[in-house]
């Protein structure tokens, strides 16, 4: 059967896979939204299905006030004798820690903290023992994968915290992951830097302690070099055996906006590469170590693709996601409609806004959703109600209805947010406030319309390029989200929410 790359779409990055109970499940980054850590299960590694979030309670994870791109960094998940095992680290306050559950589909434990440094945390299990990584600094100041034996039950360290690798040569030596296959141990990691030089190593050895030998082949998986192409940055992997008995690569990639300009807006997603072991026991990837847009593998399956949103068929608590912390007081989430209620905290604040988005999962969209809006006060010429196509606090594209600042009434309005300033593109005068937003995107733009409530046709606000919302203009980790949004004491009621990707 043929499989396209990527197997899940959007801003999820950093993946992470484990097989339980003949299933397999995988964790993906989160950074400054919540729920943290989205949770996904399939039986073929290709299907993927969100089930729900593994830090779900604020008591598990601290997210108030964090810049983006803060906030939850690059999780494992691993499951040992009937336990389900997620490992992250907090970048904003430098902590490694785990949550575990024996229930994939419940509540999660409380945090456990290691006291080990660096990030990109893993756990190895080994008969009754456990061993944590991270990339960061030994006890004795030497940098790469550094490892301790912990207690699983407290998370105390058993032993010192010692280097084991240092990587290949390149730079940025991360996410470490450890599995034992036959008689070698092997340690896969990435390096480059998780942008257009990102790449895949390993090395292996007879024991867990090293001295670990390189793979020939190093490394073993990037796009790098491969150009002009739309699949980029491959790398952050994780190892693991397929259905058919196959082994695959799990790990994070973009896509460009075209082959010949070098942005990324969608943020990094999920891509599968095959493995094959040669009879050296080392191991090559995809084909000549680069990940392809599609592959032929074994298997009985048939790859799906969700192309239609809605309030109807969309689940508030797995596929919508609020910002750092919020004050849930302010939404009222239904079936068919969400009433948001704003505050004073808006867009552009590393704080929690009303706002709850859905990440942008492909290129070409377009977007309706009807919206009635009250309650808005004119003294507060910030006081709106709308949608956003948000990458961070200083880029984000926002349509909206406020009241005029000289109170004649409702208007509709375009405000672009590049670098940090705020440029009214249109505003149009209203006969109510009630109206229809509509989104329509491509690889290269946004474009932003609205009907009255009395309009037949459709008025243009303008556009915005989606470059703008890139990574490689706003820096940081995430992807676009498509956000209703309300600020400054809007009451908004958002209803027929129809987003559908080309």
């Amino acid at each position: 059967m043929i499989y396209k790359n990527p197997v899940v779409k959007g801003f999820y990055p950093d993946p992470s896979v484990c097989f339980a109970n003949g299933k397999y499940y995988m964790v993906c980054s989160s950074f400054q939204y919540f729920p943290g850590v989205p949770l996904f299960e399939s039986e073929d590694l290709v299907n993927w299905k969100q089930i729900g979030y593994v830090l779900t309670r604020h008591s598990q994870v601290m997210l108030d006030k964090i810049n983006s791109s803060g906030g939850v960094f690059a999780p494992t998940i691993r499951f040992h004798k009937g336990r389900f095992y997620m490992v992250t680290t907090n970048d904003t306050t430098r902590q490694n820690f785990y949550v575990y559950t024996d229930d994939i589909t419940g509540e999660w434990s409380e945090p456990i903290y290691v006291d080990q440094g660096g990030i990109d945390p893993s756990l190895y299990f080994e008969k009754d023992r456990c061993y944590f990584m991270s990339n960061g600094e030994d006890e004795n100041g030497v940098g790469g994968v550094v490892q301790c034996e912990i207690d699983i039950e407290t998370g105390k360290k058993l032993s010192e915290s010692k280097c084991i690798w240092q990587g290949s040569g390149g730079r940025f030596l991360e996410s470490p992951h450890l599995y034992k296959i036959g008689r070698w141990y092997y340690l896969m990691a990435a390096e480059g830097g998780t942008e257009y030089g990102h790449m895949i190593t390993c090395a292996r050895s007879r024991s867990l302690w090293g001295k670990y030998t390189l793979n020939p082949n190093n490394p073993v998986l990037t796009n790098r070099n491969k150009a002009p192409y739309i699949i980029q940055g491959i790398g952050h992997g994780d190892l693991i055996q397929g259905p058919s008995g196959q082994w695959f690569i799990i790990s994070l990639g973009f896509r460009q906006i075209h082959i010949w300009q070098p942005f990324h807006n969608l943020g990094r997603e999920v891509f599968l590469t095959p493995v094959e072991f040669g009879e050296n026991g080392w191991f090559t990837a995809g084909r000549d170590g680069t990940t392809d847009e599609s592959y032929e593998i074994e298997g009985d399956f048939i790859q799906t693709e969700k192309k239609r949103y809605t309030f109807e068929n969309t689940a508030w608590n797995t596929d919508w996601s609020y910002m750092r912390k919020p004050d849930l007081s302010k939404y009222e989430l239904g079936w068919n409609k969400a009433v948001l209620i704003g505050t004073d905290i808006d867009l552009e604040q590393a704080d929690s806004p009303t706002f709850i988005a859905m990440r942008q999962r492909d290129f070409t969209f377009s977007l309706r959703c009807d919206l009635t809006v009250s309650g808005s006060d004119s003294s507060k010429r910030s006081g709106e109600a709308g949608i956003t196509v948000y990458m961070c606090e200083n880029e984000h594209y926002d349509i909206a209805v406020r009241m005029a600042e000289d109170g004649s009434g409702p208007e509709a309005v375009l405000k672009l947010n590049i670098g940090g300033i705020k440029h009214i593109q249109k505003t149009v005068p209203l006969s109510s406030g009630k109206v229809r937003l509509i989104i329509k995107a491509d690889n290269f733009s946004y474009g932003f319309s609205f009907c009255g409530e009395n309009d037949t046709a459709e008025t243009s606000l303008g556009y915005g390029y989606a470059k703008y919302l890139s990574s490689e203009v706003s820096g940081g980790f995430t992807g676009v989200m498509i956000g209703l949004y309300a600020i400054g004491g809007c009451r908004g009621e958002f209803e027929n929410l129809d987003l559908e990707y080309k």
